[in-house]
């Protein structure tokens, strides 16, 4: 089928694919894909309303028989969203034509359940609402495969304890490490993000009951009107209202109506470009590691994967690849979140809208991350011989730190650091090993020399590093 007319492509000729994650592979495909997708988000903003009539129905202000009937018709599949997407521009947000659309499906099934639709809401209420229910449905899968690559680490750093390998700082060898240290520390920090994604989840996304300008006005205008006459108490209402209906949602209850009080957004973005961003220095390091002429790491075999259209003999890290492409776009998006707490009056014009697609592209970028890292911290291929091999590059000078310490006693430190300079330039120009150098085996014998400049020796507390990573444990997991 031909896509195109003489203007150019035909935009609209597969609406269904307008984004099919062509241009954005780290989350094709995955878990968190389809739970920010426009269906989950529709279904998100009618599990808003439905919950909404459950609550009023609990309180008495709405029939038990219409919340019923607006539960079993909130199903995102009796609604088109590309109609709602083009009715959205008449509007500004989608639900406004979601409202009508909903109200004419509740209304073919129970004409006496649509006049309850909405009662007293606003549409800010129900996509931010909407927005939470989406954003804890994503955060789930993303702690479940931050539990893979919590648990994949943890196994790393434990099998690779004592395993040598350089450090490396400003890009060059500084002093040997342990690989099972670097992978504690990836692990650190995919356990920080995962606690802060947890606490999101205990108490930071809330339910979001406001009326249209954060007064609760409507509700409150509709249950008085159901609850007429003596001992009528509207704050002890409200109270229960917005109790009633985190309960009802299983998000949190705010203090305040947040129309405008963003901070619930921006914390979630915060959360989220940390997350991808512990990801993503795990991802840099796997991309170094598995260069060539460095070649300590490589990441899982799989037929086909990492090949280059015009290279033969290559195969691209293409998972770290990924990770970091999303560790790299989510702190932008996020700030877009974060300067979303500008927000004027008491509903804005541009702030609010603006949020919308950050937010989901952050969630599909951490989600596409943490997936994709689940599956690159599982198989990753360890090379611990040629972790040994690059340790013997410098002809021992990786250790002249230890040999430094070693002779300042004897010498002074700056007669000490003198001697090693010049050792060490000797030994570079010469391509000789470091324990053949002639001025210092003056002062220690061959033996003495080759123990101090043995760089699996010179490990420091790297082990026990380790083990208190390892014995730290993580945040509680999320079902």
């Amino acid at each position: 089928m031909d896509d195109t007319t003489a203007d150019g492509p035909r935009t609209n000729a597969l609406p269904h694919l307008l984004d099919s994650g062509l241009l954005s592979p780290v989350r094709a495909g995955t878990p968190v894909e389809a739970a920010v997708s426009d269906a989950a988000w529709i279904q998100a903003m009618l599990d808003a309303e439905a919950a909404l009539a459950r609550t009023q129905a609990r309180l008495g202000t709405v029939p038990a028989s219409a919340a019923a009937a607006i539960t079993a018709a909130a199903r995102a599949d009796l609604l088109d969203a590309r109609e709602l997407a083009l009715a959205c521009r008449e509007t500004a947000n989608p639900v406004v034509g979601l409202i009508a659309a909903f109200t004419d499906v509740v209304a073919a099934e129970d004409p006496a359940a649509a006049p309850y639709v909405h009662r007293g809401s606003t549409s800010q209420d129900i996509l931010d609402t909407g927005m939470m229910l989406v954003a804890a449905r994503a955060l789930r899968l993303i702690r479940t495969d931050l539990a893979r690559v919590t648990a994949a680490l943890a196994r790393l750093a434990a099998e690779h304890r004592d395993t040598p390998m350089a450090g490396r700082t400003l890009a060059l060898q500084a002093v040997p490490i342990t690989f099972g240290l670097k992978a504690a520390g990836w692990l650190q920090l995919v356990r920080e993000a995962d606690e802060r994604l947890a606490a999101l989840l205990d108490t930071g996304l809330p339910v979001s009951l406001g009326g249209a300008a954060g007064t609760l006005a409507g509700y409150l205008e509709h249950a008085a009107d159901a609850h007429e006459g003596p001992g009528w108490d509207a704050p002890a209402y409200l109270a229960r209202l917005t109790a009633t209906f985190a309960d009802e949602t299983g998000l949190a209850r705010p203090a305040l109506p947040w129309h405008v009080l963003r901070t619930p957004v921006a914390t979630l973005g915060a959360a989220l470009a940390l997350t991808t961003g512990a990801l993503g220095k795990m991802a840099v390091d796997v991309q170094t590691l598995c260069r060539d002429e460095i070649a300590e790491l490589a990441e899982p075999a799989v037929a086909g994967r990492g090949a280059s259209s015009a290279m033969p003999h290559k195969r691209n890290p293409v998972l770290a690849t990924l990770i970091r492409s999303a560790a790299l776009q989510t702190p932008a998006l996020a700030s877009v979140l974060g300067a979303s707490l500008l927000s004027e009056d008491e509903r804005s014009a541009g702030a609010w809208h603006a949020e919308w697609e950050p937010l989901r592209q952050c969630l599909r970028l951490a989600g596409g991350a943490a997936h994709t890292a689940a599956e690159l911290t599982e198989g990753l291929q360890v090379r611990a011989d040629r972790m040994r091999g690059n340790l013997t590059l410098t002809g021992g000078r990786i250790a002249s730190e230890r040999l430094s310490a070693h002779l300042t006693p004897r010498l002074g430190k700056s007669a000490a650091r003198r001697l090693l300079d010049e050792a060490t330039a000797r030994t570079a120009r010469t391509g000789r090993p470091l324990d053949s150098d002639p001025e210092l085996l003056d002062l220690l014998s061959p033996e003495e020399l080759r123990a101090l400049l043995d760089p699996a020796a010179y490990t420091g507390a790297a082990g026990a590093l380790v083990d208190e990573a390892l014995a730290g444990g993580g945040a509680e997991r999320v079902g």
